[in-house]
């Protein structure tokens, strides 16, 4: 098993068969990526 040499904290999401992970690192920039994108661009919202 992976284990991560920063803490972390994290946090699972379940929908039917669907499952959603996320860990959050102390120190962080703020960057949310999903999938290896950027939210913007995931998401693809405009104001």
């Amino acid at each position: 098993m992976y284990k991560s040499k920063k803490p972390y904290f994290y946090g699972t999401g379940r929908r039917k068969s669907s499952v959603a992970r996320v860990h959050v690192y102390e120190g962080g920039t703020g960057v949310i990526t999903i999938n290896g994108r950027d939210i913007d661009d995931y998401f693809g919202l405009e104001p």
